[in-house]
């Protein structure tokens, strides 16, 4: 067997089973560890689902696998349930990354919009909107188009984990609206001021050096071919990738 193939370890399968669905009718489904670790295989190596190893099964069933589960959402709460169970709630961070689209993602149901695309100075992109723990975690994970502006995705962002007491940012969320929202969470910014702002707020400029951790982690996110740059069609197939790779390198 190939030493390049990716299996789940059995401490990570231990992590992840407990989360998947039970619910199965009909035929019983295949082992799913090792469909499981197909579909890993294929998001950090970033080949075709057709040329998925055999050594997993059938390429449509590991495929198959991924899609069914992502409409349901098992990903992304596979996701938020490790990530909620593990971190830590003092300090967060808030930043997005974008993606590139491949030509091949093209043609989702419902335009560009609906599937998370746009265009910026980088051409057609998705961006990956995201908050961490103090250690550079992943705990919460929005796609937009790459034109979105950052402080209306960050106010939806920050309502789906508990308030911290304070979340590091860039000057991209130096934003009066954004801070008036994170002092109602009693959540203190730490955000550099926009060169134009006229009375400036304080902030520490030693916290805000720890915000390398969050840049590092889309380094790392983007380790995983098929997140570097997205083939998916559909913004929830994307989604549901972005949120295993997360899950799996930081919670299982």
């Amino acid at each position: 067997m190939s030493g390049n193939l990716f299996w789940l370890s059995d401490e990570q399968w231990q992590r992840i089973e407990p989360h998947l669905p039970t619910d199965a009718r009909g035929v019983e489904r295949q082992e799913d560890r090792r469909i499981i670790s197909g579909i890993i295989h294929v998001l950090k190596s970033g080949c075709r689902w057709s040329n998925c190893p055999e050594a997993y099964g059938p390429p449509t069933t590991v495929y198959n696998r991924f899609a069914r589960w992502a409409r349901r959402g098992i990903w992304e709460n596979l996701f938020r349930e490790l990530a909620g169970n593990g971190r830590a709630t003092d300090t967060q961070m808030i930043d997005s990354t974008h993606v590139k689209a491949h030509r091949s993602a093209s043609g989702g149901k419902g335009g560009s919009r609906k599937q998370a695309f746009g265009r910026s100075s980088g051409g057609r992109n998705t961006k990956i909107h995201a908050l961490a723990d103090a250690k550079g975690r992943l705990i919460a994970i929005l796609l937009t188009g790459g034109e979105a502006h950052d402080c209306p995705v960050a106010e939806r962002l920050i309502r789906r984990v508990k308030p911290s007491k304070r979340i590091l940012g860039d000057k991209a969320y130096d934003s009066a609206e954004l801070r008036e929202e994170l002092d109602e969470h009693g959540t203190k910014p730490v955000i550099p001021n926009r060169s134009n702002r006229k009375q400036p707020y304080s902030f520490s400029k030693r916290l805000y050096k720890l915000r390398w951790r969050i840049e590092s982690a889309f380094n790392r996110l983007k380790d995983y071919r098929r997140i570097a740059t997205r083939y998916d069609r559909l913004a929830r197939n994307y989604l549901a990738s972005v949120c295993l790779a997360a899950a799996l390198v930081w919670w299982i």
